[in-house]
């Protein structure tokens, strides 16, 4: 099996296609746009209905990073370790690491633009045991890819069931937020099924309700309330009540607030295949969804943390929302009730998109035989041109990942811990491998002379993010207390390597061709 570059076949050069694209989808290929050829020089056949424009693509990736879902319902995290510096600061810091990342993300996108994204890209960019590294990020990306939206809609879940306890006084208790979850879940499932038209036209709007919905939340806290605290205690007063003493290791560990938001971004890949102009449009999609959301989630986030009038209350309310009672004390509780229902909707539509995105992925995946009964998950609806099987296979996968929170809240986000680690141990893997593959072909979208910075200085903050994520948050250690990602990374990492040697080197992307190694027109002569 070869995976090197397409420039490195010649004219009457032999070689197999993909045993899915023969003569006919060669000839299919030519008579369809640019993007079919280059899935078909990948060694994919166009089943995906490319119905998404560069905005489209770009919205998808913006709903689930959803400015208004992660920081909304991981802001007490923050508050907890290092308070208004670690939101106010920590939010851009981290930022403009995760557009490094995003960038050479993109430059890799727009060279390979598949479906299957990052496990595809580091089987093309390994130079060594290219399935192995193939599988390893694959399955990483493909746990967190469902783990990411079991967290989302479990949190929309929470947000709305916070927005009916203020406006009806319905008691949230755990059973009622899981059906709730289910309800929302299900809703997304059966969106994607049968309203594939809808959820297109849904992620432009979601787009503009984002930029729209945070915008009006930011003017509204900051000139309806009488108080606002002062721009220096905004950005650089410290809050800690983690339990433990070194200022920077608080302030750092407060910094998974802004971590775990600015995810999903990887969806501009997962999608690429139903996106026009995909090499150019999709790595735009990553960069631009990473900035848009750097920016307006700033503006957002200063203006909640100005209003606050009671830390200690706001930070531990019983609703489960701190910036919930934020808007309230700030604004009172009719304009607070509206300010947290823009947020809820917002959070509905990032769970929408994820569903789409974490779908994509597994037909993906499952194309490439990685996944049990992969015949059944890799077809595609004629009617609608979208993996319907493994729509569903991600709804289940994500209601069963969030079931522990009908018992346990801290079970739950023990499970979801693999979200933020897994996720970006899948982003950089390709990354790194990038760098270390002197024979990358870079597609109409590259970094040039920048590369090699933007590369080495993404991998080296994935490094460490993983590490300081795996401490332990608070002190004293308890049961409810302990950090479980440790645990939940070597889970994945066993998995990986014994379902490996089961399964996966007898099955996974045998066969698959990194491109056609006859060119179109020989072919084609050929079978004339």
């Amino acid at each position: 099996m070869s995976y090197g570059t397409p420039q490195d076949h010649s004219p009457g050069q032999s070689g197999v296609t993909h045993p899915e694209v023969g003569v006919s989808e060669v000839r299919s290929a030519i008579e369809l746009d640019d993007d079919a050829r280059r899935l078909a020089e990948l060694g994919y056949k166009q089943e995906l209905h490319r119905r998404l424009s560069g905005f489209s693509n770009f919205a998808i990736s913006f709903s689930i990073i959803s400015i208004l879902a992660g920081a909304i319902t991981s802001y007490g995290i923050a508050m907890v370790s290092g308070g208004p510096i670690a939101i106010s600061i920590g939010w851009p810091l981290v930022g403009v690491f995760v557009l490094l990342v995003g960038m050479g993300m993109a430059e890799i996108c727009s060279a390979y633009p598949t479906a299957g994204g990052l496990y595809f890209w580091a089987a093309r960019l390994a130079r060594k045991n290219k399935r192995q590294w193939a599988w390893f990020t694959g399955w990483y990306n493909f746990l967190g890819e469902f783990a990411v939206t079991a967290a989302i809609d479990y949190g929309c879940a929470t947000t709305w069931l916070a927005f009916f306890n203020l406006t009806t006084g319905l008691e949230v208790t755990q059973t009622r937020t899981y059906i709730t979850f289910l309800i929302i879940l299900t809703l997304h499932g059966l969106l994607n099924t049968f309203g594939v038209d809808l959820v297109r036209l849904l992620l432009n709007v979601s787009a503009w309700w984002h930029v729209f919905g945070a915008a009006i939340i930011a003017a509204v806290l900051a000139f309806v309330p009488k108080h606002h605290q002062s721009l220096s205690w905004t950005f650089t007063a410290f809050k800690n009540y983690s339990g433990w003493g070194v200022p920077i290791y608080v302030f750092l560990i407060g910094l998974l607030m802004a971590q775990y938001t600015y995810t999903g971004f990887d969806a501009s890949a997962h999608v690429s295949e139903e996106t026009r102009n995909a090499a150019r449009a999709a790595a735009k999609g990553i960069i631009h969804s990473i900035w848009v959301s750097i920016l307006g989630g700033w503006v957002l986030l200063v203006a909640t943390t100005a209003a606050i009038q009671n830390y200690e209350a706001e930070m531990k309310t019983a609703t489960g929302l701190p910036p919930a009672q934020i808007y309230i004390d700030a604004v009172g509780q009719n304009t607070g009730v509206f300010l947290l229902f823009i947020a809820a909707m917002a959070q509905f539509f990032c769970g929408m998109a994820s569903v789409t995105a974490n779908s994509r992925m597994a037909f993906a995946f499952s194309r490439d035989n990685a996944l049990p009964f992969s015949r059944v998950w890799s077809k595609v609806n004629p009617r609608t041109g979208t993996p319907t099987n493994s729509i569903w296979l991600c709804w289940a996968c994500s209601a069963i990942l969030a079931a522990p929170a009908l018992f346990s809240t801290t079970a739950y986000l023990a499970c979801t811990s693999i979200a933020v680690i897994g996720l970006y141990i899948g982003y950089v893997t390709p990354v790194l491998l990038r760098r270390l593959n002197p024979n990358f072909e870079p597609g109409p979208w590259n970094l040039g002379r920048w590369s090699p910075l933007v590369g080495w200085l993404a991998v080296i903050w994935v490094a460490f993010i993983i590490i300081l994520f795996m401490l332990p948050p608070t002190k004293p250690i308890t049961v409810n207390s302990f950090n479980y990602a440790p645990i939940a990374v070597a889970i994945v990492a066993l998995f990986s390597w014994v379902t490996w040697r089961l399964k996966g080197r007898h099955y996974f992307m045998r066969g698959r061709s990194e491109h056609l190694t006859k060119s179109e027109e020989e072919i084609l002569g050929e079978e004339a």
